[in-house]
């Protein structure tokens, strides 16, 4: 084996922030004092810098001194700690009416991982891979996300399987809890929405018959699509930040946890908690 050095690019202040995290759960489970191998801050630097650049688990386990089993198991539990203090739904519409914002945006990725061989029945009643994305013709979880006006993620959703459009999750996930808010603060989402119900603003479709859009409605259209892009921001500070996300290797059921330990790191490195 050879040693090499190597720098991480996160503040001293998150490491000791996700330590702090990981010192209280362990304080809550009566972990013994010196029964883990690694510190909090020590594990939660592990977990920073899978999240940062992902490399090999099993090799960064032995840069650490852990076994495989043992790598993946404290790297669980930091996504866990992280998860844990994402903010809710209810939470984040909360936050929203407070602080008055004009509108938010509602967009939704799929998240890449490895086949999953979970099956389920299509609307043509054909046997088909749960976890399969026509959307992006590849393997995947669909997140919905809420974002500010600039774009900047405020909450995120669990994960459905990629073979669940984005009008079927935001309707298990979103929009009941979204509706009582919508008349003070309308929710701009793409034309995949269509049918989302009061308070979420969608683009007029083209006309089936081969007509034109009436001037005013591609006027509204343009300036929808203008304020709504500025949420593609939010999926971009979680998956180009935190590299881990852009493609998992670890349960597909774990992408939800995975995007709000994100979430929770992104808000902390732009000062919305401490």
């Amino acid at each position: 084996m050879i040693a090499y050095p190597a720098m991480l690019d996160v503040s001293r202040e998150l490491v000791r922030y996700v330590g702090r995290l990981l010192h209280t759960e362990r304080r809550h489970r009566g972990t013994p004092k010196g029964s883990r191998h690694l510190t909090c801050f020590y594990q939660a630097l592990f977990a920073l810098a899978w999240f940062r650049s992902k490399p090999n688990l099993r090799l960064h386990g032995i840069a650490f001194g852990l076994s495989q089993a043992t790598a993946y198991r404290y790297l669980h539990k930091v996504i866990d700690v992280l998860a844990d203090q994402a903010p809710d739904l209810h939470e984040a519409l909360e936050h929203a009416a407070a602080d008055r914002v004009p509108h938010l945006i509602l967009d939704g990725k799929i998240f890449n991982t490895d086949r999953c061989r979970m099956k389920t029945t299509s609307v043509k009643g054909e046997t088909i891979d749960a976890w399969f994305s026509g959307k992006t013709s590849d393997f995947g979880g669909n997140i919905q996300a809420l974002c500010e006006p600039d774009g900047f993620p405020a909450w995120t959703s669990d994960v459905e399987p990629g073979g669940v459009v984005d009008i079927e999750a935001a309707r298990r996930h979103v929009l009941p809890a979204v509706y009582p808010y919508a008349k003070a603060i309308p929710v701009l989402a793409d034309p995949g929405y269509q049918g989302a119900g009061h308070g979420i603003v969608v683009p007029f479709k083209q006309p089936a018959d081969g007509n034109m859009l009436s001037v005013d409605n591609r006027a509204r259209n343009a300036l929808q699509r203008a304020l709504r892009s500025l949420g593609e921001r939010g999926f971009a500070l979680l998956a180009e930040r935190w590299t881990a996300l852009k493609h998992t290797t670890l349960s597909p059921s774990r992408i939800g946890d995975l995007v709000r330990a994100a979430l929770v790191l992104v808000h902390f490195e732009h000062r919305r908690i401490s």
